[in-house]
């Protein structure tokens, strides 16, 4: 039987597309700028954005890193979402290896940063404070439950960083998510933004990779950081490869996800012990009632038993996350179902 794994769209792999692009592809150094298909990729992703250059790196993690050590300098300060991303699951990369100071405000429940508390957050001219450089935003945030944020405000925090003479980072590693729910290209969604990182692997099934897009000069520099954090590659064309597919395919069929999302809340909002908290784009937060039959370890197991991985959401043992992605489908989704009644009665 067929593994299905709920864990996260992290657990993607490639298509068949992407496998045969990936064993015919054409490869060259990348550090020498040789690579053809990765620098198609870089433009092709650059030109999506409305920006003028893109950059390829091994993760959002790194991307995220890279831009935040391109647009700061040792001792500044970068304004972040205190559940985003950056601060919460990248192991203080800006602060350990940037020298970069964190300066949280707290994540609004529609996954905004509200312009008050950037306001307050920004140093002003002491010899006693950091520089502040950066605002980095989140889309969609993950942390609450894959909220996606509305271009309205994403043009409003842009204008508000470079009205106070800052830069604005957008971590979009699911930015597609969040474009495909508004509706809209996402250049619209970025549109004035500094830089932006997107993931190629997740939703999109790349088996590896992120892009960063900017300006020519943004990129230049990151370029630089890139290699400094031992990110250069060299035949990465067989990544671009699939990079590309990810890019000019799989963006177009997210809202299959959003609704198999949908479709997966409300079949188990049926089963008895189990609660649905939340469904926001390709993201489903159940909740296993106290009552319920097993314990969430003892759930978490019965549903590996039935070839079905799911597991507690860190700091909430009872909460357990579902992201739906292309190797969900419909039947799956109903098997899913079947086996949470089966266990839970």
């Amino acid at each position: 039987m067929e593994t299905i794994d709920l864990r996260s769209d992290t657990v993607t792999h490639p298509t068949s597309a992407m496998r045969e692009a990936m064993a015919n592809a054409a490869v060259g150094d990348d550090v020498y700028g040789e690579d053809p298909l990765v620098n198609q990729l870089e433009q092709d992703a650059a030109d999506m954005f409305g920006m003028e250059a893109g950059l390829f790196v091994s993760s959002g993690t790194q991307g995220n890193l890279v831009s935040v050590m391109t647009h700061c300098q040792r001792g500044e300060e970068a304004i972040i979402g205190d559940v985003s991303h950056i601060f919460k699951y990248e192991q203080g990369g800006i602060a350990a290896l940037g020298g970069i100071m964190p300066h949280t405000v707290p994540v609004q429940p529609d996954g905004t940063l509200a312009l008050e508390d950037i306001e307050h957050a920004i140093r002003q001219e002491n010899i006693h404070f950091p520089y502040t450089r950066l605002i980095a935003v989140e889309n969609t945030q993950g942390t609450l439950g894959g909220i996606p944020i509305s271009p309205d405000y994403m043009h409003e925090v842009t204008d508000f960083a470079h009205d106070h003479d800052l830069k604005l980072h957008v971590d979009g590693a699911r930015i597609f998510n969040a474009a495909t729910h508004f509706g809209v290209p996402v250049a619209e969604m970025v549109r004035g933004a500094d830089s932006v990182t997107f993931c190629l692997s997740k939703g999109l099934c790349a088996p590896i990779g992120s892009i960063i897009v900017g300006s020519k000069a943004f990129i230049d520099a990151a370029r630089r950081n890139r290699k400094i954090l031992g990110g250069g590659m060299r035949q990465a064309g067989i990544l671009a490869a699939a990079g590309l597919l990810a890019l000019h395919d799989m963006t177009k069929r997210l809202q299959e996800d959003h609704d198999n999302a949908h479709y997966l809340a409300e079949s188990l909002s049926e089963v008895p012990g189990i609660s649905v908290m939340s469904q926001a784009t390709n993201f489903v937060f159940l909740w296993l009632e106290e009552d319920a039959k097993l314990s969430p370890s003892e759930f978490a197991a019965a549903m590996q038993d039935q070839n079905i991985i799911i597991s507690p959401y860190p700091g909430s043992e009872r909460k357990f996350r579902c992201v739906l992605h292309y190797w969900i489908t419909r039947d799956k989704i109903d098997t899913v179902k079947s086996a949470m009644e089966a266990v839970l009665s």
